[in-house]
């Protein structure tokens, strides 16, 4: 019997999408909105790679079936066995994550922000130590990085820096990063070795464009008409022509009676209510950006989220998920696979409350 995973990744399901994207893809005005078009071929990555996944798990469950039977009948697979259960952890490992990024901001690309914290040079040199962590991370996972705006230290490290994290579910996988950063160490910059304790604040936020979609249902619409109230004479339309739209969600009401046709004012009326939604969004989202930056966190004691001890002892501990590690140089190299999933794992437990809205305002999971 061949092994399946289609119960995971519904492949026939997938390649039927992938179908229809390669039809439009083939239209002839499909580049005349490029973000759009980005939107298009990035969902058509996901597909290809959650088919290549469903693929791979596959081969690998048959070659593991194989290789049973093999063993069955006296061969030494062992060895080779053993090679193949742990390239088959190693996916499944791939795929949990994957599973934990249900977001809808997780698979896009990430703006990473670091500030030094009070202590001078000691906290900012502590700042530019997270960006190398951060930066080989990125380069582990195949993420290219862009430096967008860097503040230099007076003595050493750095003061802030901003930097964007292009790949698939950069966000999602960075989101676990938010937060205050806590390192204990003797200091370089001290004559008397001292042990110091120094903060930096980590914040992510996601990528996105600035097209903003105002779509409107005709349900969520109630449409008045009336007569226009003109000056006299013959301005005045003896017709219902006026329209009056009230926009039932937000409670917008506009109106239009300048034309003398009902049709006329209805279009206009229609143009104004866009515009009005679109500000109406622009200021939710501006509200959402504000209430972002309060759960922002003091960089100082009693708010960090992860320790970083180098001296007396060696670990990293999450005080969120408990995880801890005594390796810490590793970590430090840019390691973190353990650490952000174990955060995603609690996340999804509901242990954790996320840092960022898993949903944008008045989006819906499709």
């Amino acid at each position: 019997m061949r092994p399946s995973c289609g119960a995971i990744f519904d492949p026939a399901r997938l390649k039927q999408e992938l179908a229809e994207i390669d039809q439009t893809l083939h239209r002839p005005d499909f580049w005349n909105q490029p973000a759009e078009a980005q939107r298009v071929l990035q969902q058509r990555k996901r597909l290809e790679h959650a088919l290549e996944m469903d693929a791979s798990l596959e081969r690998t469950l048959a070659d593991l079936a194989a290789l049973i039977e093999l063993g069955q009948e006296g061969e030494k697979v062992e060895a080779e066995l053993a090679r193949e259960l742990a390239a088959l952890a190693k996916q499944l490992d791939t795929l949990e994550i994957e599973t934990l990024l249900a977001g809808a901001h997780d698979s896009r690309n990430a703006i990473v922000t670091i500030n030094a914290g009070a202590g001078g040079t000691e906290s900012q040199d502590w700042a530019e130590m997270l960006l190398r962590m951060y930066l080989r991370w990125a380069e582990r996972k195949g993420f290219a990085t862009t430096i967008t705006d860097i503040q230099a230290g007076q003595e050493a490290g750095i003061k802030s820096v901003t930097f964007t994290v292009q790949g698939e579910y950069a966000f999602g996988l960075l989101n676990s990063e938010i937060g205050v950063h806590r390192l204990v160490r003797i200091s370089p910059f001290d004559a008397a070795a001292r042990r110091h304790t120094s903060f930096a604040s980590v914040f992510v936020t996601p990528e996105v464009d600035d097209r903003i979609e105002v779509s409107i249902r005709p349900e969520d619409l109630r449409i008045d008409t009336y007569r226009s109230s003109g000056h006299g004479g013959q301005h005045v339309n003896v017709t219902d022509s006026a329209v009056r739209i009230t926009h039932l969600p937000t409670g917008i009401v506009v109106a239009c009676q300048n034309e003398r046709s009902q049709h006329k004012n209805r279009e206009m009326a229609m143009k104004i209510l866009r515009s009005r939604l679109y500000q109406y969004e622009v200021e939710k989202r501006m509200e959402a950006a504000r209430k972002l930056e309060e759960t922002k966190a003091d960089i100082s004691f009693g708010s960090q989220i992860r320790s970083y001890v180098l001296h007396p002892y060696r670990l990293v501990k999450d005080l969120r998920t408990r995880l801890e590690s005594g390796d810490v140089d590793t970590i430090l190299d840019g390691e973190l696979d353990a650490l952000i999933r174990a955060y995603l794992v609690a996340r999804r437990r509901g242990d954790i409350l996320p840092p960022y809205p898993l949903d944008e305002p008045g989006e819906k999971k499709g």
